[in-house]
């Protein structure tokens, strides 16, 4: 059994793909690497097939219908042997120092008497010409090399959550609690990122700058006019993170108050992608959403309509809008937003 599965979704992704491809390959035999061609019109399948050819024991080339990036982290689930799982996306690539590492780590963590649910590490914005590169590193708020549980988690402020860049999960974990991410729908590491939460017990934070993440491609799906394109993925993310948290039942009390920050942060997001479309539908789909929320849960409701984003979120009128874009900008300089 290999010791770490990682999965590569691709959507022609031939111009980037093998970057990321060579930056895995260090682990060696200890690594499977699945590159899932999710339907792609260029080269990604033939790019993936060389890389199978060349390193039949390390990569595996899986070839399926198109199904967005959902179904492609799906895929990579279904197939992989690995003892943990990892996503790491196209047109991203990881740091090779950080990766033995952390490789290290999860060989001796996998001999040690105590299972390890979910491995943490720093990644980096690979902002397309910034000259200081920010990194998204936890130090401050949890244990570093060693387990811990969510009793020991200090307060996360509001920008520093965990991503799907810095999680590592227990592959076994994935499947106990049926992660099943939606097809044919971006937006979906955040449900990576938050559904398994309440599934995990022991965590271990590696500080380590391990994944690199690439910001600014024009078609890219944080793209401030794609995410506006494509609102209704958003919204309906939005939705199923209400759905995960009211499912939650009774969790560690830490936990359960950084979920709730987290999925703050989502529908704060929502909310103003949808004022920044400025149109009457947008505002009504806004609307819905909130009713969406009151509808499952009217205390879940008055929590995120009165929290200090909530209210930003929902000022009164034109002039109200205006004011909330303007702090939602702040906010975004702030705490380094995409």
């Amino acid at each position: 059994m290999k010791l770490l599965s990682i999965a590569i979704p691709c959507y022609n992704s031939q111009d980037y793909m093998e970057k990321c491809i060579e930056s895995l390959l260090p682990g060696g035999e200890e690594v499977e690497i699945l590159v899932i061609d999710d339907g792609s019109s260029d080269r990604t399948a033939e790019i993936a097939d060389e890389y199978q050819s060349r390193y039949p024991t390390i990569v595996k080339a899986v070839h399926q219908e198109n199904g967005g990036h959902g179904e492609a982290v799906n895929a990579g689930l279904r197939n992989a042997t690995g003892l943990y799982f990892k996503v790491v996306d196209s047109d991203d690539w990881v740091n090779k120092e950080a990766y033995m590492a952390i490789l290290s780590t999860l060989e001796e963590l996998c001999r040690g008497p105590q299972t390890v649910d979910l491995l943490i590490s720093n990644f980096v914005y690979e902002k397309q010409g910034a000259a200081r590169k920010r990194v998204m590193q936890y130090r401050h708020c949890l244990p570093q090399n060693r387990i811990f549980g969510w009793d020991e988690v200090k307060h996360m402020p509001k920008g520093k959550y965990l991503l799907m860049h810095s999680m590592i999960y227990r592959t076994q974990l994935l499947h106990d609690c049926k992660l099943e991410l939606p097809k044919h729908t971006f937006y979906v590491d955040n449900l990576f990122a938050f559904e398994p939460l309440p599934y995990v017990r022991n965590l271990y934070y590696l500080d380590v700058n391990f994944y690199r993440y690439f910001i600014g491609r024009d078609d890219q799906s944080v793209n401030e006019k794609v995410m506006i394109n494509r609102i209704d993925q958003q919204i309906l993310v939005n939705k199923l993170m209400v759905n995960a948290y009211l499912k939650c039942g009774n969790i560690n009390r830490r936990l359960r108050h950084y979920m709730f920050n987290y999925l703050d942060i989502i529908t704060t997001i929502s909310s103003i992608m949808l004022i920044r479309a400025n149109t009457q539908e947008a505002l009504e789909k806004k609307k819905e959403l909130l009713e969406y929320i009151k509808d499952q849960n009217r205390a879940l409701y008055g929590k995120l309509r009165h929290s200090l984003f909530g209210q930003v979120m929902n000022l009164p009128g034109k002039g109200g809008r205006k004011m909330s874009v303007a702090a939602y900008k702040l906010t975004q300089k702030f705490y380094g937003f995409n």
